[in-house]
Order: structure tokens, then sequence, then C-alpha cells
């Protein structure tokens, strides 16, 4: 009963008669109202914004609202590129890879890889957990946080990563050199603010335990320096996958036009039983 009331009360109230939009406007063609005759984001015009301004800019403006500074522009831009391809390693990636050599179609290919990339492990998941615990931390001395969480937490069974915290920690068992490059050469920017020089000093505590930077943390940190609309956890977890898409497509799309034998088979003797393993 106490259901029933609650639904009549959600829908209480008065639909909207269509969608509104403060991002997007389009001006109706004169000869069919269905079709678009002029666009409009943020009230700049599209054909306009594609003679004078790069995708970095007007992806910053559609979430934003305002065109961005050289300094966010150049930080988008380099991000962009250290984030293009998670490369064959990632989970995402081998679902892309083994999509397009068993023949999927083609279509179906990124779909598939970016539902592994919404995950948790090297995912949209740790990036989103990430955002939130530099958000929480930024104000507090990042090496003490580092030497407290080392203390607090417990090194992983052999064979398994340690995260003292998202997107902090070790990655296939060691040190993950390329998080730390990409990491290196975005607080070489103008635009690297509080969150990458923060995350770079939790990294070098870490260091000493051969941890540091993983590539969502290194994402975090920079979707937070760039401060798209107070940048919620939710909307960088997203920007991941839309950044991580074009190498995942590509990769698919690789092994879709390679026979099936393209992809390695792993032999009998790989496969363990769980309870025979146990000691």
């Amino acid at each position: 009963m106490k259901k029933k009331h609650f639904q009549e009360n959600r829908r209480s109230g008065e639909f909207s008669k269509r969608i509104v939009s403060t991002i997007w406007q389009e001006v109706p063609s004169a000869e069919n109202d269905y079709l678009t005759q002029e666009a409009y984001c943020h009230g700049y015009n599209l054909l306009e914004l594609m003679d004078k301004r790069s995708f970095e800019d007007v992806l910053l403006l559609l979430l934003q609202g305002e065109l961005p500074s050289p300094e966010r522009k150049e930080l988008l831009r380099n991000l962009m590129i250290g984030l293009i391809n998670p490369g064959p390693r990632h989970p995402a990636t081998r679902a892309a890879i083994i999509a397009g050599v068993g023949k999927s179609d083609p279509k179906h290919i990124l779909p598939i890889a970016l539902s592994l990339m919404g995950g948790d492990h090297l995912g949209a998941g740790e990036v989103a957990k990430s955002m939130e615990f530099l958000r929480y931390q930024l104000k507090k001395d990042p090496r003490q946080v580092a030497q407290a969480l080392l203390q607090e937490s417990q090194r992983a069974e052999q064979g398994e990563d340690w995260l003292p915290a998202a997107g902090f920690g070790s990655c296939f068992g060691g040190r993950d050199p390329m998080a730390q490059a990409i990491a290196s050469r975005l607080l070489a920017l103008p635009g690297a603010g509080k969150a990458l020089h923060w995350g770079e000093l939790f990294a070098e505590e870490l260091a000493t335990q051969q941890m540091g930077w993983r590539i969502p943390g290194v994402a975090a940190a920079a979707f937070l320096d760039l401060n798209i609309s107070g940048l919620q956890s939710w909307i960088g977890a997203g920007l991941f996958q839309l950044l991580s898409a074009p190498g995942l497509l590509a990769h698919g799309l690789e092994f879709h036009m390679q026979p099936l034998t393209a992809y390695p088979f792993p032999s009998d003797d790989q496969y363990v039983i769980e309870c025979d393993a146990k000691p």
C-alpha cells in the first residue's frame, strides 16, 4: 500500500511537453520541423565551430558551457592522446579483439568493449573511485596519507595487485612506467593543477613499495584539474570511456579481418582448478 502511494506521488507532477536542453539549440527547417536548419552549442553556431575550433574546444564547451583557456585545452589534448588506446593487455581491449576475431558484427565491437571499460579494474569504475579519493584528500599532506594507508592496508597475496587507494598501487605486480610517463607529461603543462601535483607526491611515497600511478588515477587527477562543471565522478567515468574508445575500436577492427587462429588459445596445462591448486 505504501509503495503504491509513493509511486502515485512521484507521478503527480506534470510532464514536460517537450525536451528542453540548456546545452543544445536547434532551429528547425522552414520546410520540415523535424529537420535542423541551424544548431547551437551553448550559443555557438555549430558550423562556425567547425571552421574555427578544435575537437577539444568543442568537447569542453559541450561539457562546461564555455570555451576553454589555452592551458585547459592543452591539458585535455595531451590526456586524450595518452588515453586513446588502453593496449592489448587491457581486459576491454581483449574483449574487442575477441569480438573482432570471433566475427561479431563490427558495429557491436565497441559496445562490447566499453561494457568492460566501465568496470572497476583499470576502468571507469576505478576512475570514479579515484576521483572521490582525490577530492576528499586534496587538503591533506599526500605523504602522510600514503604512509597511513600503507600501514592500514596489507599487501595482496602473491600474483595480486596492491591498491592502497583507487587509481594508485601496483599494476600486474609492478609500478606502471607508462602511467608515470603520462602523468609526468601532464604535470609539465601549465594546465596541471592541484590534483595532478598531489597525486604525484602520493605516488612518489608509494614508490618504495614498487607502486605508483595507475592509468585511472592519472585520468582522475587530470579530470579534476580540468574542473568540467565541477566534474562529478560519474562524469569523469563517462569521459574515460569516451577517450579510450578509439583504441578499443581499432583493435577490434584489426582482428575482425584475421582468422580465429590469430588469437592465442590456452593449452590444457594453463587451466588450473582452484580447489586442486590449494595446498
